[in-house]
């Protein structure tokens, strides 16, 4: 092979890599995409399960009451800016919120961390997918820092009630899930979902 077919065939190759390199991009951004979209179409899901719900307790109203009433209420529920401090538990029994938190290893990479469930406006369920890599400990500083002070301590400040117990990984002091009941609002669950994701982002960065 002469020098200048040489040449060409490793420009050749340079650019089928710099082509697969980009592609390879493009479907890893694709696919943390569909993530996000899975994620919000199943609290999307729950929404219409709370709407489907509240019409059938509402079925004696007129068509015009009801679809008030579900405009008013696709408002005040749509994504995670909600905006209901109180709503009566027996208006939101068998009603689920999922979020799930990612990290994102790479450009090419996201591992999901954990999953959150808020059962019926009440109850949290905190699921950590692999505890012996996160190393979350109740009294490790990261934890008493970010999330027992950042979280569960000021809610406690204006809902007493509140109370959490923790499941632990394979008889040792890890923590694999958590339960907290008796709260009383969306922004608790919001403000849960924060100090839980910045906890993770910190353990993680600190273990690595």
């Amino acid at each position: 092979m002469n020098p200048m077919d040489q040449r060409e065939e490793e420009t050749d190759i340079q650019k089928l890599s710099s082509m697969l390199s980009k592609i390879q991009d493009l479907y890893y951004k694709k696919k943390e995409q569909l993530e996000e979209l899975q994620l919000e179409i199943s609290e999307l899901r729950d929404i219409i399960n709370y709407l489907n719900s509240l019409i059938s307790n509402k079925s004696f109203y007129s068509a015009d009451e009801i679809y008030t009433q579900t405009l008013n209420r696709r408002k005040e529920l749509i994504e995670d800016d909600y905006f209901i401090e109180e709503i009566p538990k027996e208006k939101v029994k068998g009603t689920n919120i999922k979020r799930k938190i990612f990290s994102k290893e790479s450009e090419k990479e996201t591992n999901l961390l954990c999953v959150l469930n808020f059962h019926d406006f009440n109850k949290v369920e905190i699921k950590f997918i692999d505890p012996e890599r996160q190393f979350i400990k109740e009294s490790s500083e990261d934890f008493v820092r970010i999330f027992l002070k950042g979280a569960l301590i000021k809610i406690k400040e204006n809902n007493p009630n509140i109370s959490v117990s923790y499941g632990y990984f394979k008889n040792s002091d890890m923590i694999e899930s958590m339960n907290i009941s008796n709260l009383n609002s969306i922004k608790e669950y919001d403000l849960i979902t924060s100090k839980i994701r910045e906890l993770l982002a910190t353990e993680i960065s600190g273990n690595k």
